[in-house]
């Protein structure tokens, strides 16, 4: 049970979305979409961000820009949304200090990525960074699993054994697998607070106690998500038209990876700007198909 430290983290809303960055066409922050971004996305409901994820380009950030970030959306929308920081280092060191930066610009939260490049397969060292960094942390923490692109997802075991840690909150697993989720509800315990990462698996993960959803798709679908959360949260059945709606939309969309998901956020009225390479904007034709399954 994580109660420890569960009064220290503001609670957040059932659904975020997990936040484009928008980048000039050199690479630079566009610091005026991104409030413009902020914005939109308020005046349509939505109370929280994840800000630096996947979807927010968080592995291509450079040192300072997640302050950078955290500051405008403070200066945009105020104190009372809440604002988790994604947080990409492969060490420690790195980690700790992406969290230091997140704190000081004024995030509530931080979304901590599981550690592969040396550390894929052996569970041991990825649960004593969890622990090293729940003792350290200027922030609650929450787990992040992200197996597309870190082929590769904690044991069940482990993650109960981080859940147990003092300043361990909650988790965001981005797999598809709603099983595994109710797996992971049972072994933590009512205060860890875990979020569905995958569009196509809200539902029914919610169905099975996940808190809510932060999901690329509530960037250019954010109506249709909200929506999803209340629905599953009273029933599957319920919930089953707009899952399969959502389920059809975001398979179109993310097959296509993050520049996919900039030009359906700019089909739904956002300014997502330019990927920052290695990442490239779609061919033209790839970006028409996305525009078409967005209903233009």
């Amino acid at each position: 049970m994580v109660t420890r430290y569960r009064m220290r983290m503001r609670t957040p809303p059932r659904m975020m979305p997990a936040l484009v960055t928008p980048f000039t066409g050199n690479g630079n922050l566009n610091l005026n979409a991104h409030a413009a971004n902020l914005t939109a996305l308020s005046e349509r409901g939505i109370t929280g961000f994840l800000i630096g994820g996947s979807t927010g380009e968080g592995p291509y950030l450079d040192n300072g820009e997640r302050r950078t970030l955290l500051d405008t959306a403070r200066t945009t929308l105020g104190s009372t949304p809440f604002l988790m920081m994604g947080i990409m280092s492969e060490s420690l060191r790195g980690a700790l200090r992406q969290i230091d930066e997140a704190a000081d610009g004024g995030a509530d939260a931080a979304l901590v990525l599981t550690p592969t490049t040396l550390t894929r397969g052996r569970d041991e060292y990825v649960e004593g960074f969890f622990k090293d960094v729940a003792k350290a942390s200027a922030l609650p923490v929450l787990i992040y699993s992200v197996p597309l692109y870190s082929a590769y997802e904690p044991p069940i075991q482990v993650v109960a054994r981080i859940a147990a840690l003092d300043n361990i909150v909650g988790m965001k697993d981005s797999g598809g697998n709603p099983a595994r989720k109710a797996q992971i509800i049972e072994a933590t315990g009512d205060d860890f607070v875990l979020f569905a990462g995958s569009s196509k698996a809200i539902a029914l993960s919610v169905t099975a106690g996940a808190y809510g959803s932060i999901t690329a798709s509530g960037n250019y679908a954010p109506e249709l998500v909200q929506g999803l959360v209340r629905k599953a949260r009273r029933s599957a059945t319920s919930a089953t038209e707009a899952q399969a709606q959502l389920t059809k939309l975001s398979l179109a969309v993310e097959q296509y990876g993050v520049p996919g998901v900039k030009v359906a956020a700019e089909a739904a009225g956002l300014t997502p700007g330019s990927p920052r390479k290695p990442l490239k904007k779609l061919p033209k034709r790839l970006a028409a198909q996305v525009r078409s399954a967005m209903g233009l």
